[in-house]
């Protein structure tokens, strides 16, 4: 048989959290059609990898690509860093299924301006991404201030009876369509009001369906031990598995907590279904919210809608610039985005090793300067954590961004280099791959990444996209509480 492509000689590290092994790797019709030594087999093409590493290509569990995938498909900043799929509809805020009277509620503007919110159901917005034929495979999970924002008069209340069951209505119509699970952003102000009732009754919709439920905590700061335990409360009752999105101990308070973080997840782990993502920066990235302006820890400006030219700056030179204090000046920058300086790198390194742990970015494409995890945060994990610190084996890092993700979200034949499953690769060099974007200039392409496929087909080399992207929407393709029978936590 002659295939499409045979990449040869590769250290083959198929996902799995076991070390690489040196074989031959064949493609043709977009899956993986052999493994092992094929030195008596053809293809049209031939790539000598010399030892270099071939995964599965990175799965992102946490975006906000939700709009950038139609709007701008070539995905650059994911293609050029080994991700093959985004799951996009994260923290409570997602395109769809939306329906704006005025402009988008914070945090929904992350995702750009009313214009990019075209997508009244689900199903339209699946159509979109089809359509457009992103560089990259898109998984969507519902946002629960969406869904808020589509039925609610005042985000700042709970919701009634009727906005609950309006809401019920439209979650069950996107699950029915493809959609993985329900996503709530709780310490937001546009859903921070929302009682435990009102989220747990719309999770009630997502047993029968075998959906996830993913949350940004009501708080991670002081108080984030119980809004874990709400979390976990939310999902017993919805019988549904449970993720904590970038799970971290923010605010200089908080920082040296993570083990009681972790043993909390433990031991929610063993009797229910759950895990936590985490991105390897000890600074994070949102809106500029007012509760989180403080004199602890650096502060820095990514956009400002009134004053766009203070962009790239810290809050406290502006405030001194304006002569305002850091709250005043925060009021004045509004509405804005901010990086900000709060978290502890061993908390950071703590939770990121945890066998419970998958790696996202939540990088956001619509800042014009943003935080450097859009673009650096998988060969971040590879060079710097991995090689560079051994804070953990090769293998195991290239899991939490291949295997377990896929597990975890049931993307059903990726994830593995397995025979059959779909060939989203990528071939890099363990040696030399690293994140170039930092902090001062975060729109740089990693080094290292020499190739990405796509469904088969070369989709990044030499530095740039390759041929037609290939990326395709992936419906929910069965229960995700599958995805956490074989990681329990540790005993």
């Amino acid at each position: 048989m002659l295939y499409d492509l045979i990449i040869r000689d590769a250290l083959v590290i198929d996902g799995s959290d076991t070390p690489g092994v040196r074989a031959d790797v064949a493609i043709s019709e977009g899956r993986i059609q052999r493994i092992g030594s094929l030195s008596d087999a053809g293809a049209r093409k031939e790539i000598d990898a010399a030892g270099r590493v071939l995964a599965p290509g990175f799965i992102d569990v946490h975006t906000h690509d939700d709009t950038v995938v139609v709007r701008k498909p070539e995905m650059l900043p994911k293609i050029s860093q080994g991700v093959t799929t985004v799951i996009v509809g994260n923290c409570g805020i997602s395109a769809s299924p939306v329906s704006l009277s005025g402009n988008p509620p914070d945090p929904m503007n992350l995702l750009g301006d009313a214009a990019a919110f075209v997508y009244p159901r689900f199903s339209d917005y699946r159509a979109a991404v089809e359509n457009a034929r992103p560089a990259v495979n898109v998984a969507a999970l519902i946002g629960h201030t969406a869904l808020r924002s589509n039925h609610m008069d005042d985000l700042l209340r709970s919701a009634s009876p009727e906005e609950i069951a309006a809401m019920r209505e439209q979650l069950r119509d996107s699950l029915e369509a493809g959609a993985l699970g329900l996503s709530t952003g709780l310490a937001y102000a546009s859903a921070f009001s929302a009682e435990t009732s009102e989220v747990k009754q719309l999770a009630e919709e997502l047993s029968a369906f075998g959906a996830i439920y993913t949350t940004h905590l009501r708080s991670e700061f002081e108080p984030v031990l119980e809004a874990m335990a709400e979390a976990f409360d939310i999902g017993r009752h919805a019988r549904s598995p449970v993720i904590i999105s970038h799970m971290k101990c923010a605010g200089a308070g908080n920082w040296g907590r993570s083990p009681q973080l972790l043993a909390a997840l433990e031991k929610a782990a063993q009797d229910h279904p759950v895990g936590c993502d985490c991105y390897p920066y000890a600074a994070s990235s949102s809106t500029l919210d007012l509760k989180q302006v403080t004199d602890a820890f650096r502060i820095t400006i990514t956009w400002s809608t009134p004053h766009p030219d203070q962009g790239g700056r810290d809050l406290q030179e502006i405030a001194a610039d304006w002569g305002l204090s850091l709250l005043d000046a925060a009021r004045k920058l509004q509405p804005a985005g901010a990086v900000y300086y709060g978290m502890d790198e061993g908390d950071v390194e703590r939770i990121m090793s945890h066998p419970l742990t998958m790696i996202g970015s939540d990088g956001l494409p619509e800042d014009p300067f943003p935080h450097p995890r859009l673009w650096g945060a998988f060969p971040r994990v590879l060079g710097h954590f991995s090689r560079d610190k051994g804070l953990f084996a090769l293998h195991t890092a290239v899991h939490k961004m291949t295997g377990l993700s896929a597990a975890r979200f049931a993307l059903h034949e990726r994830g593995l280099i397995r025979e059959g499953y779909w060939a989203d690769l990528v071939l890099f060099n363990p040696q030399t791959v690293r994140d170039v974007a930092d902090f001062k200039d975060p729109q740089r392409a990693a080094q290292g990444i020499d190739g990405v496929w796509v469904n088969g087909r070369l989709s990044y080399a030499d530095g740039k996209p390759q041929g037609e992207r290939q990326g395709r929407f992936l419906p929910r393709s069965g229960s995700l509480r599958e995805g956490f029978a074989d990681a329990k936590a540790p005993t």
